[in-house]
C-alpha cells in the first residue's frame, strides 16, 4: 500500500470498484462517471491521446491542471529525458526553441525520474536546450544514473563547447560510465557556415576543442550533421574535414531534416527535397567509408536514398513520433523503412515517396 503513493491506477474503460483504487497516488480513466468512486485519489479523465500507456510507464501529474505527460516509456527503446530549455544556440533548425526562463525544476525532476526507471532498461538519453550549462549538477546527474542504471546506455545531445573547457571534460569522464556518449553537432568544415545556421559567433572552434579535450579522456563522440539547404553545398567536404582532423570519433551521422520547432519558421530556407541530394549523400557516405569511419544515415526513408547506402542506412525515428503515408502500405520494403517524422506529413516531406513493389 505504501508502494501505491508513488503509482497511478490506468483504469481505462474499467467498472473498478472504490476498494481497487484504494492507495493509489492518482487514478486514471476515460470514463467522466468514475471521478467520484475514488475519494482517496486524484482522478483525471485521458483522451484516446494516452492509448500508448501500459504498465510500468513513468508519468508527471499536475492534479490542479489536470494535465499529464508521458515521462518513460517502458517498452521503448527511445526514452529521451529533456534537461532544460535554455541554451547558448539558436539554431536555424532547432527542434526545441530555447527559453530564457529558470527550468532547473527539470533537472531535480530527472534526479528523481532516474530512481523510477526501471534497472533492466537499455538506454536512456538527455537533451537541451543544452545540458552542460549545468555544469557540475549535470556531472552529479551522470554519477546518479551509474549508480542507479549501471548498465543503462547514456547518449547525451550536446553542442560540445562546455567541453573546450579542459578541466570539466575530465570531471565527465571521471565518472567512468561504462556506455556513455556525447552527441555534437558539425554543420560545415566552414566555421562561418556553421557559425550562422548555430546563430552563435565563435561556436565552431569551441565545439571542436570540446571533441577534441572529450577524445583525450578517452569519451566517446558522435558527430551530427543535419543536412538541409544550408549544409548540402559543404556536406563532402563537411564529411572530408571530419575524417581528416576527427577520424578518433566514434561515429558520424547525416540526419534528414525534422520539420518542428524554428524549422517551420525557417521551412524556406532550409527544406531540400532528400530525393534530389541523394548522389551528394552516396559521395559523403562513400567518403566517410572509404576512411573506415563508422557512419550512419537517420531521418530518411528508403525511397529517397541511393542503393549504396544501404549498408549505413538505420531506422531511427522515435516510435512516438514516427508515421508512414498512405502509400507505404504497400511497400515491400515497409518493415526496413524508417518512415518520417509525424509533422513532415503535415508541413513538407519528399514528393518523390513511392512504394517499391
Amino acid at each position: 500500500m505504501v508502494l501505491r503513493k508513488r503509482m497511478a491506477l490506468l483504469a481505462r474503460g474499467s467498472t473498478l470498484s472504490e476498494s481497487d483504487g484504494m492507495g493509489f497516488k492518482a487514478v486514471l480513466t476515460e470514463r467522466e462517471d468514475c471521478k467520484d468512486r475514488y475519494s482517496d485519489s486524484d482522478v483525471l479523465t485521458i483522451s484516446n491521446d494516452y492509448d500508448y500507456l501500459s504498465e510500468g510507464d513513468i508519468i508527471r501529474l499536475d492534479p490542479v491542471t489536470g494535465s499529464m505527460r508521458s515521462l518513460f516509456r517502458r517498452n521503448s527503446l527511445h526514452n529521451t529525458i529533456l534537461l532544460t530549455e535554455q541554451c547558448n544556440h539558436y539554431c536555424l533548425m532547432c527542434s526545441q526553441p530555447p527559453k530564457r526562463a529558470d527550468d532547473s525544476w527539470l533537472l531535480k525532476e530527472a534526479f528523481e525520474l532516474v530512481d523510477l526507471i526501471p534497472r533492466d532498461t537499455q538506454a536512456i538519453g538527455f537533451s537541451g536546450g543544452e545540458p552542460t550549462l549545468y555544469g557540475d549538477k549535470l556531472i552529479e546527474l551522470l554519477a546518479h544514473v551509474k549508480r542507479n542504471l549501471p548498465n543503462t546506455a547514456v547518449d547525451i545531445l550536446s553542442n560540445g563547447r562546455t567541453f573546450k573547457d579542459f578541466e570539466f571534460a575530465k570531471k565527465y569522464a571521471a565518472v567512468c560510465h561504462p556506455d556513455i556518449l556525447v552527441g555534437i553537432p558539425i554543420y560545415s568544415d566552414d566555421p562561418v557556415r556553421h557559425d550562422y545556421v548555430v546563430q552563435s559567433k565563435g561556436a565552431f572552434d569551441e565545439t571542436v576543442r570540446g571533441i577534441l579535450n572529450l577524445k583525450r579522456v578517452q569519451q566517446k563522440v558522435e558527430i551530427r550533421v543535419v543536412i538541409h539547404k544550408q549544409t548540402i553545398d559543404r556536406l563532402v567536404k563537411t564529411c572530408e574535414f571530419i575524417a581528416r582532423n576527427l577520424l578518433f570519433v566514434d561515429h558520424v551521422a547525416l540526419m534528414g531534416l525534422e520539420i518542428t520547432g524554428f524549422t517551420r519558421a525557417n521551412l524556406d530556407d532550409l527544406w531540400i527535397d532528400p530525393y534530389e541530394y541523394k548522389d551528394v549523400l552516396s559521395e559523403a557516405v562513400s567518403l566517410l567509408n572509404s576512411y573506415g569511419m563508422t557512419s550512419s544515415v537517420y531521418n530518411h526513408q528508403l525511397c529517397t536514398v541511393n542503393s549504396d547506402v544501404l549498408g549505413n542506412y538505420r531506422k531511427s525515428i522515435s516510435d512516438w513520433k514516427n508515421e508512414y503515408l498512405e502509400e507505404c502500405a504497400s511497400c515491400t520494403k515497409f518493415v526496413e523503412c524508417g518512415g518520417l517524422f509525424s509533422l513532415a506529413k503535415m508541413y513538407k516531406h519528399s514528393q518523390y515517396i513511392r512504394a517499391f513493389t
